[in-house]
């Protein structure tokens, strides 16, 4: 007998948070900037433990700057390149380029943005609690 296809979620669309327990818990669709504040709300029982993986392809660099106060965050190009912009609390600026397979580490409290030139696929696994952003 042939086995029926089945649409299988995608990181593209789905995130996915890695909780307490070892737990994988499917996210609804990511709908845009509001989507982070509900995923802190249905993450919040995991506290600072809890990571949330995404992915994403970007065409163009980003217009804002992000910080995760609670935990590192693991960037991992995984198509094109993806240049990371790094700024540590004591004023420290660092710039890294990340080509396919290669990763960097966001420490707590760094400030970080990205230039893409051209295509990048970007796969994160971050410690999403107290994020914040400002402009670029």
């Amino acid at each position: 007998m042939a086995e029926q296809a089945s649409a299988r979620p995608s990181l593209f669309t789905h995130p996915v948070h890695l909780g307490l327990g070892a737990r994988v818990l499917p996210q609804p669709a990511f709908t845009g900037m509001a989507w982070y504040a509900d995923y802190v709300a249905r993450a919040a029982a995991d506290g600072v433990e809890g990571r949330l993986v995404s992915l994403y392809t970007f065409a163009e660099s980003w217009d804002s700057w992000e910080m995760h106060p609670a935990g590192d965050e693991l960037v991992v190009c995984l198509a094109g390149e993806i240049t990371l912009h790094q700024e540590t609390p004591d004023g420290t600026a660092a710039v890294v380029t990340l080509g396919a397979g290669e990763y960097a580490v966001n420490a707590p409290g760094v400030w970080h943005t990205a230039d893409v030139g051209g295509t990048a696929t970007v796969l994160f696994i971050t410690a999403g609690v107290g994020t914040q952003h400002r402009p670029r």
